[in-house]
């Protein structure tokens, strides 16, 4: 029996794009009034908000670099690439670094909230829309239940390959 539970389990299709969608730790965090999630070894580590320098003629998302021991990290808004309604900074908005390929990328959010375990089960693939408005469905790999929260993980990948963001990679390379 147990052989056989295995066997179909290696024989089930997979719903969910497995990169950045699949079973594993996220951390989740805010972006305006949604909670996102990100996949937990992307992050490199956490920090308090501070004004980047600024790089001439970039789109409004990205709001510069910041030296991190030595590297130049690119700094983007997410809440001001996804077009959230209000992008202010607070006591609670921070950077996450994160660490894609081997070219690290700090992330503006509103809050960091806390490490979730996600199963299969618990991620659903992405309602298809004919107007997507400003939410590039390439950017959300699946959507989560858990419980009364609904969190909407984000394919880093997919947000660094778009081509304004491929400049930024390239100046982080130097």
């Amino acid at each position: 029996m147990t052989q056989a539970l295995a066997a179909a389990a290696t024989e089930a299709p997979s719903r969910i794009p497995q990169p950045a969608g699949g079973a594993g730790e996220y951390l989740s965090f805010r972006l305006g009034l949604e909670e996102y999630g990100i996949d937990i070894l992307r992050v490199q580590e956490i920090r308090s908000y501070e004004q980047p320098t600024r790089l001439a003629h970039a789109p409004d998302f990205i709001k510069g670099v910041i030296d991190l021991r030595g590297r130049i990290v690119p700094i983007l808004d997410l809440r001001v690439k996804l077009q959230c309604p209000e992008a202010s900074y607070t006591d609670f908005t921070v950077v996450i670094i994160l660490d894609i390929g081997s070219v690290l990328v700090g992330a503006v959010v509103d809050a960091v909230a806390d490490v979730v375990t996600l199963t299969p089960e618990l991620i659903k693939p992405v309602p298809q829309f004919e107007s997507q408005g400003s939410l590039d469905p390439a950017f959300v790999s699946g959507i989560a239940s858990l419980g009364d929260r609904m969190l909407i993980l984000m394919d880093i990948e997919a947000l660094l390959s778009s081509g304004e963001l491929g400049l930024v990679k390239n100046a982080a390379h130097g």
